[in-house]
Protein backbone atom coordinates (compact mmCIF):
# COMPACT_ATOMS: atom_id res chain seq x y z
CA UNK A 1 0.00 0.00 0.00
CA UNK A 2 1.32 3.69 -0.92
CA UNK A 3 1.54 5.92 2.07
CA UNK A 4 0.89 9.45 1.61
CA UNK A 5 1.13 12.44 3.84
CA UNK A 6 -0.86 15.76 2.80
CA UNK A 7 0.08 18.39 5.17
CA UNK A 8 -3.43 21.28 4.93
CA UNK A 9 -4.22 24.64 6.50
CA UNK A 10 -7.55 24.22 5.49
CA UNK A 11 -6.95 26.66 2.72
CA UNK A 12 -7.88 26.12 -1.14
CA UNK A 13 -4.68 25.02 -2.35
CA UNK A 14 -4.04 22.42 0.36
CA UNK A 15 -7.88 21.49 -0.69
CA UNK A 16 -6.92 21.01 -4.05
CA UNK A 17 -3.48 19.28 -3.08
CA UNK A 18 -5.59 16.64 -1.65
CA UNK A 19 -7.66 16.14 -4.75
CA UNK A 20 -4.67 15.92 -6.98
CA UNK A 21 -3.21 13.51 -4.49
CA UNK A 22 -6.87 11.48 -4.97
CA UNK A 23 -6.78 11.25 -8.73
CA UNK A 24 -2.86 10.93 -9.03
CA UNK A 25 -3.50 7.13 -7.19
CA UNK A 26 -6.79 6.25 -8.45
CA UNK A 27 -6.31 2.83 -9.05
CA UNK A 28 -3.95 2.35 -6.35
CA UNK A 29 -4.59 1.47 -2.63
CA UNK A 30 -3.24 4.35 -0.85
CA UNK A 31 -3.64 5.35 2.80
CA UNK A 32 -4.34 9.41 2.95
CA UNK A 33 -2.86 10.56 6.08
CA UNK A 34 -3.82 14.29 6.36
CA UNK A 35 -2.05 16.57 9.08
CA UNK A 36 -2.80 19.85 10.42
CA UNK A 37 -0.15 21.28 13.02
CA UNK A 38 -1.62 23.75 15.24
CA UNK A 39 1.39 24.96 17.56
CA UNK A 40 1.28 28.20 15.79
CA UNK A 41 -2.24 29.34 16.40
CA UNK A 42 -1.69 27.80 19.99
CA UNK A 43 1.17 30.20 20.73
CA UNK A 44 0.94 33.22 17.85
CA UNK A 45 3.41 35.87 17.11
CA UNK A 46 4.87 37.92 19.79
CA UNK A 47 2.14 36.08 22.39
CA UNK A 48 2.92 36.58 25.94
CA UNK A 49 0.59 34.66 28.09
CA UNK A 50 0.38 32.22 31.46
CA UNK A 51 0.81 28.65 30.92
CA UNK A 52 -2.46 27.51 32.10
CA UNK A 53 -4.04 29.79 29.23
CA UNK A 54 -1.71 28.21 26.65
CA UNK A 55 -3.30 24.84 27.67
CA UNK A 56 -6.58 26.01 27.45
CA UNK A 57 -5.18 27.27 23.97
CA UNK A 58 -3.92 24.03 23.21
CA UNK A 59 -7.24 21.98 23.68
CA UNK A 60 -9.69 24.04 22.05
CA UNK A 61 -7.24 24.23 19.24
CA UNK A 62 -6.89 20.16 19.74
CA UNK A 63 -10.44 19.74 18.88
CA UNK A 64 -10.91 22.80 16.54
CA UNK A 65 -8.62 20.57 13.98
CA UNK A 66 -9.83 17.24 14.39
CA UNK A 67 -13.18 18.68 13.74
CA UNK A 68 -12.07 20.32 10.87
CA UNK A 69 -10.07 17.74 9.48
CA UNK A 70 -13.30 15.53 9.90
CA UNK A 71 -15.15 17.65 7.97
CA UNK A 72 -12.69 17.66 5.20
CA UNK A 73 -12.40 14.49 5.04
CA UNK A 74 -16.15 13.78 4.46
CA UNK A 75 -16.12 16.68 1.98
CA UNK A 76 -13.44 14.66 -0.22
CA UNK A 77 -14.06 10.91 0.11
CA UNK A 78 -16.91 11.09 -2.58
CA UNK A 79 -20.08 9.32 -3.22
CA UNK A 80 -19.39 5.94 -3.68
CA UNK A 81 -15.71 6.29 -2.06
CA UNK A 82 -12.77 4.68 -3.92
CA UNK A 83 -12.47 1.49 -2.50
CA UNK A 84 -8.87 1.67 -3.08
CA UNK A 85 -8.41 4.67 -0.63
CA UNK A 86 -8.20 5.15 3.59
CA UNK A 87 -8.07 8.12 4.98
CA UNK A 88 -6.53 9.12 8.41
CA UNK A 89 -6.46 12.10 10.38
CA UNK A 90 -3.79 13.40 12.34
CA UNK A 91 -3.66 16.92 14.67
CA UNK A 92 -0.49 17.81 16.10
CA UNK A 93 0.61 20.39 18.17
CA UNK A 94 4.23 20.70 16.62
CA UNK A 95 5.86 23.13 14.07
CA UNK A 96 5.13 22.06 10.40
CA UNK A 97 8.48 20.57 9.62
CA UNK A 98 8.94 18.51 12.63
CA UNK A 99 5.92 17.43 12.47
CA UNK A 100 5.81 15.60 8.92
CA UNK A 101 9.54 14.74 9.87
CA UNK A 102 8.47 12.76 13.09
CA UNK A 103 5.34 11.30 10.89
CA UNK A 104 7.37 10.75 7.87
CA UNK A 105 9.92 8.70 10.00
CA UNK A 106 6.90 7.12 11.82
CA UNK A 107 4.68 6.23 9.02
CA UNK A 108 7.21 5.59 6.82
CA UNK A 109 5.75 7.93 4.75
CA UNK A 110 6.50 7.24 0.65
CA UNK A 111 5.58 10.90 -0.68
CA UNK A 112 4.45 14.29 1.45
CA UNK A 113 1.46 16.31 -0.83
CA UNK A 114 1.19 19.93 -0.40
CA UNK A 115 0.25 22.97 -1.96
CA UNK A 116 2.99 25.41 -2.93
CA UNK A 117 1.06 28.14 -0.80
CA UNK A 118 -0.85 28.72 1.80
CA UNK A 119 -3.61 30.44 3.18
CA UNK A 120 -1.17 33.45 4.97
CA UNK A 121 1.25 33.24 1.62
CA UNK A 122 2.15 36.19 -1.16
CA UNK A 123 -0.16 36.07 -3.78
CA UNK A 124 3.09 37.18 -6.26
CA UNK A 125 5.38 34.21 -5.24
CA UNK A 126 5.15 30.94 -7.18
CA UNK A 127 6.17 29.07 -4.03
CA UNK A 128 4.94 30.05 0.15
CA UNK A 129 7.19 30.19 3.09
CA UNK A 130 6.07 27.25 4.29
CA UNK A 131 6.52 24.95 1.01
CA UNK A 132 10.32 26.12 1.01
CA UNK A 133 10.95 25.52 4.64
CA UNK A 134 9.29 21.69 3.68
CA UNK A 135 11.59 21.25 0.62
CA UNK A 136 14.87 22.45 2.62
CA UNK A 137 14.13 20.41 5.57
CA UNK A 138 11.96 17.30 5.39
CA UNK A 139 13.40 14.07 4.39
CA UNK A 140 11.08 12.88 2.03
CA UNK A 141 9.92 13.45 -1.31
CA UNK A 142 7.40 16.54 -1.53
CA UNK A 143 5.35 17.05 -4.20
CA UNK A 144 3.94 20.96 -4.46
CA UNK A 145 0.89 21.40 -6.82
CA UNK A 146 0.11 24.84 -7.70
CA UNK A 147 -2.90 25.79 -7.15
CA UNK A 148 -4.60 26.24 -10.44
CA UNK A 149 -3.39 23.83 -11.96
CA UNK A 150 -5.95 20.88 -13.33
CA UNK A 151 -5.09 17.36 -12.96
CA UNK A 152 -3.98 15.41 -15.78
CA UNK A 153 -1.22 12.91 -16.67
CA UNK A 154 2.25 13.75 -16.47
CA UNK A 155 3.37 12.28 -19.81
CA UNK A 156 6.69 14.64 -20.15
CA UNK A 157 8.77 14.26 -16.87
CA UNK A 158 11.82 16.80 -16.64
CA UNK A 159 14.42 16.04 -14.83
CA UNK A 160 17.26 18.87 -14.32
CA UNK A 161 20.70 16.85 -13.50
CA UNK A 162 24.12 17.08 -13.33
CA UNK A 163 24.86 13.50 -12.85
CA UNK A 164 26.97 14.16 -9.98
CA UNK A 165 24.51 13.17 -7.13
CA UNK A 166 24.89 9.56 -5.73
CA UNK A 167 21.11 8.78 -6.24
CA UNK A 168 18.77 7.03 -3.62
CA UNK A 169 17.13 4.13 -5.07
CA UNK A 170 14.21 4.40 -3.04
CA UNK A 171 13.76 8.17 -4.16
CA UNK A 172 14.47 7.36 -7.68
CA UNK A 173 11.95 4.22 -7.46
CA UNK A 174 8.86 6.62 -6.76
CA UNK A 175 9.41 8.61 -9.97
CA UNK A 176 9.71 5.59 -11.98
CA UNK A 177 6.30 3.81 -10.51
CA UNK A 178 5.14 6.96 -11.37
CA UNK A 179 6.69 7.32 -15.13
CA UNK A 180 5.48 3.84 -15.73
CA UNK A 181 2.00 3.90 -14.44
CA UNK A 182 1.35 6.99 -16.86
CA UNK A 183 3.74 5.49 -19.17
CA UNK A 184 5.79 9.32 -19.24
CA UNK A 185 8.75 10.14 -20.97
CA UNK A 186 11.43 11.45 -18.27
CA UNK A 187 13.67 14.10 -19.78
CA UNK A 188 17.08 14.13 -18.35
CA UNK A 189 18.55 17.87 -18.82
CA UNK A 190 22.03 18.66 -18.20
CA UNK A 191 23.45 22.38 -18.11
CA UNK A 192 26.87 21.70 -19.74
CA UNK A 193 29.28 23.11 -22.25
CA UNK A 194 31.64 20.04 -22.53
CA UNK A 195 30.56 16.79 -24.15
CA UNK A 196 31.77 14.64 -22.05
CA UNK A 197 30.84 12.63 -18.73
CA UNK A 198 33.47 12.05 -16.06
CA UNK A 199 33.67 8.21 -14.87
CA UNK A 200 31.55 9.19 -11.66
CA UNK A 201 29.30 11.19 -13.59
CA UNK A 202 28.88 8.12 -15.84
CA UNK A 203 28.26 5.70 -13.52
CA UNK A 204 25.53 7.74 -11.82
CA UNK A 205 23.66 8.23 -15.46
CA UNK A 206 24.35 4.15 -15.68
CA UNK A 207 22.38 3.73 -12.05
CA UNK A 208 19.88 6.41 -13.28
CA UNK A 209 18.96 4.41 -15.97
CA UNK A 210 18.31 1.31 -14.04
CA UNK A 211 16.55 2.42 -11.61
CA UNK A 212 14.26 4.32 -13.93
CA UNK A 213 13.88 1.13 -16.55
CA UNK A 214 10.24 1.32 -16.18
CA UNK A 215 10.18 5.34 -17.70
CA UNK A 216 11.21 6.05 -20.85
CA UNK A 217 14.15 8.18 -20.60
CA UNK A 218 15.78 10.81 -23.08
CA UNK A 219 18.83 12.31 -22.63
CA UNK A 220 19.60 15.84 -23.10
CA UNK A 221 21.93 18.82 -23.61
CA UNK A 222 22.40 22.48 -23.05
CA UNK A 223 24.76 24.98 -23.03
CA UNK A 224 25.10 26.64 -19.10
CA UNK A 225 23.27 29.42 -18.95
CA UNK A 226 20.57 30.99 -16.51
CA UNK A 227 19.20 27.38 -15.34
CA UNK A 228 16.19 28.71 -14.21
CA UNK A 229 15.31 30.23 -17.33
CA UNK A 230 16.54 26.86 -19.08
CA UNK A 231 13.67 24.83 -17.31
CA UNK A 232 11.42 26.85 -17.39
CA UNK A 233 12.20 27.37 -21.72
CA UNK A 234 12.20 23.48 -21.77
CA UNK A 235 9.09 23.37 -19.98
CA UNK A 236 7.10 25.42 -22.44
CA UNK A 237 9.03 23.89 -25.53
CA UNK A 238 7.96 20.68 -24.37
CA UNK A 239 4.84 20.54 -22.66
CA UNK A 240 6.18 19.02 -19.81
CA UNK A 241 3.69 18.07 -16.74
CA UNK A 242 5.80 17.46 -13.88
CA UNK A 243 9.72 18.98 -12.80
CA UNK A 244 11.74 16.79 -10.64
CA UNK A 245 14.69 18.29 -8.71
CA UNK A 246 16.73 16.28 -5.80
CA UNK A 247 17.62 18.49 -3.12
CA UNK A 248 21.30 17.49 -2.13
CA UNK A 249 24.50 19.11 -0.62
CA UNK A 250 26.05 21.24 -3.68
CA UNK A 251 23.78 19.97 -6.11
CA UNK A 252 21.51 23.02 -8.40
CA UNK A 253 18.45 23.24 -6.05
CA UNK A 254 20.44 23.66 -3.04
CA UNK A 255 22.22 26.89 -4.38
CA UNK A 256 18.70 27.87 -5.18
CA UNK A 257 17.33 27.09 -1.68
CA UNK A 258 20.30 28.19 0.15
CA UNK A 259 21.95 31.19 -1.85
CA UNK A 260 18.97 32.64 -2.41
CA UNK A 261 15.04 31.60 -2.02
CA UNK A 262 15.02 34.48 -4.99
CA UNK A 263 16.60 32.40 -7.37
CA UNK A 264 13.72 29.71 -6.44
CA UNK A 265 10.92 32.30 -6.71
CA UNK A 266 12.22 33.01 -10.37
CA UNK A 267 10.90 29.35 -10.83
CA UNK A 268 7.38 30.33 -11.87
CA UNK A 269 6.26 27.09 -11.92
CA UNK A 270 2.85 26.61 -13.09
CA UNK A 271 2.67 22.43 -13.01
CA UNK A 272 3.19 19.51 -10.58
CA UNK A 273 7.29 20.36 -8.84
CA UNK A 274 8.25 17.20 -7.35
CA UNK A 275 11.72 17.77 -4.58
CA UNK A 276 13.14 14.24 -4.22
CA UNK A 277 15.89 14.17 -1.13
CA UNK A 278 19.06 12.96 -1.07
CA UNK A 279 19.16 13.34 3.14
CA UNK A 280 19.77 10.51 5.75
CA UNK A 281 16.36 9.26 6.34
Amino acid sequence: MRTILIPTDFSTNALHALQYAQELYKCERTCFFVLHTYMDEVYGKYKTTSAEAIEVQKEEKRKESEQKLDELIQSVMGNPANPLHNFETVASFDSLVDGINDFVNEMNIDMVIMGTKGSTSDHQSTFGSYTIEVFKYVKCPVLAIPEDFEYRQPKAILFPTDYMLPFKRRELKLLGDLAGKFKSEVHCLYFTDFEDLSPRQADNKQFLEDALSKAYLSFETTSVKNKSEGIMEYIEANEVGMLVMVNSRHSFFEDMLYRSTVDLLGLKVKIPFLVMQNLNR
